[in-house]
């Protein structure tokens, strides 16, 4: 009954592992000195962050979904991670040769030669790519017609924003602040969290930067503040609506936020909104901490991830500052499948037209009253769905600090009139698997 043993199951379990291995005479795995491929039942996002990138070639998993929380931190980090490949990979001998492509979710077990050569010259193929990508990496995303698109970067560690300006992030699109409260071992206080938020601003010196207020629960728990087990905790108490039953916590970390922008440009969203009167409860809270610390560089918005919010974003567009969608979320609860699921999964695609007209909703009502969009979920850097969101009016692309220059390089060779048009056909379309297919073509 002790809540911080019970946050820390996953640690005892991993302890007790240990302890029976030793019981039993079992070896346990050594770390391999040349690179290698990781399989496993799932990774948290803690153990993925402690990870040698110099020797993690890869990451698969037996659980898992492609938009769970562990696999974007992998992608944050650049190891490949191919996720929810089923029970039967943890048989897998070891020291077996294994081929993974973290790009469509394939892997090989023993491949032939002729496979791994066309693997390895691929791969040459995109790190070309990447190397001239980068080597502009600091121009504009304009497209040939002359439309600007913003490229910012989604954080999770506060010190992860100077190598992000390097890679060409004019904003930061996404602060994932959960992931600075994990970093330490007890709750931080608003003197720490000002300090940790403090080097965001520092980095990107003038540029925005868009802080998502606390986002616990659902598939991301705070050890040090546990929450009740609930049958559907998707639909439970997380984000906005954890936060907003602990009125201070949420009232510190607004605090801690104005302070450390101390005049930048400081964007300020709150997750899992779903209802008008949440908006509203959030906003008092803040205009409370504004009274005491003044910020004149100030927007205040919404991550769209519920799909009551994008449904009535006409109602929230004239309030809010803007709108930022959280794919990976909304595609979750549009489509009712868990973004971790080890099974469906991978069914959860954020081109589903659903998840297009909504996106198309949200865009049309905020434009209509000046307010600006932004996309921060995985969809961002999808090469399929780049342009499709070009052409429905996206204004920001925010993606892992690695993918920046990618996506930049991307924008630059497409015409808006041209995306217009691909967007409203895939608006048409039946499946997610149309609109892939009608995106390669227009490729």
């Amino acid at each position: 009954n002790n809540p911080l043993l019970a946050g820390r199951a996953a640690d005892l379990r991993d302890v007790g592992n240990k302890v029976m291995a030793l019981l039993c005479g079992v070896k346990a795995a050594e770390e391999p000195q040349e690179p290698y491929i990781l399989v496993m039942e799932d990774v948290v996002p803690s153990v993925v962050a402690r990870l040698d990138q110099q020797k993690v070639a890869g990451i698969l998993t037996a659980a898992g979904g492609a938009s769970s929380h562990s696999a974007i931190v992998a992608r944050a980090l650049g190891i490949a991670a191919v996720v929810g490949a089923g029970e039967a990979v943890l048989s897998l001998p070891e020291g077996s040769t294994l081929l993974i492509n973290g790009e469509d979710g394939a892997f090989y077990l023993n491949p032939a030669q002729s496979r791994i050569d066309e693997a390895m010259q691929q791969r040459a193929l995109m790190q070309e790519q990447r190397k001239l990508a980068e080597a502009h990496c600091m121009e504009a995303a304009v497209t040939t017609d002359g439309h600007r698109v913003e490229v910012a970067a989604n954080l999770g560690k506060v010190a992860d924003a100077a190598g992000a300006v390097q890679r060409g992030a004019e904003a930061v699109g996404l602060l994932r602040t959960e992931l600075v409260f994990m970093s330490h071992a007890s709750a931080p206080d608003e003197a720490q969290q000002e300090k940790d938020y403090r080097v965001v601003f520092e980095a990107m010196g003038s540029r925005p930067v868009v802080v998502r207020t606390l986002d616990v629960g659902g598939d991301k728990p705070l050890p040090y503040l546990p929450l009740p087990k609930e049958d559907n905790p998707f639909l439970g108490e997380r984000g906005l609506r954890m936060t907003l039953r602990r009125p201070q916590l949420l009232r510190q970390q607004l605090s801690a936020l104005l302070k450390a922008a101390d005049g930048r440009p400081l964007r300020i969203m709150f997750p899992m909104v779903g209802r008008l009167e949440e908006w509203h409860a959030a906003k008092a809270i803040l205009d409370d901490a504004l009274a005491e610390t003044p910020c004149p560089n100030l927007q205040v918005g919404i991550m769209v991830e519920v799909p009551s919010v994008a449904l009535i974003a006409e109602h929230l567009a004239k309030e809010v500052d803007f709108f930022s969608i959280g794919t990976n979320d909304l595609t979750q609860y549009v489509l009712a499948i868990d973004r971790g699921h080890p099974i469906l999964s991978a069914e959860a695609d954020g081109l589903h037209p659903s998840i297009l007209q909504l996106i198309s909703q949200t865009v049309t009502a905020a434009h209509r009253h000046g307010k600006w969009v932004g996309v921060c979920g995985e969809l961002a850097a999808d090469s399929k769905a780049v342009p499709i969101l070009l052409g429905l009016g996206v204004d920001e692309l925010s993606v892992s600090a690695g993918s920046i220059p990618l996506v930049k390089a991307q924008v630059r060779r497409l015409n808006t009139p041209e995306c217009k048009e691909l967007a409203a056909e895939a608006l048409t379309c039946a499946t997610a698997a149309e609109v892939r297919s009608l995106s390669s073509r227009n490729g």
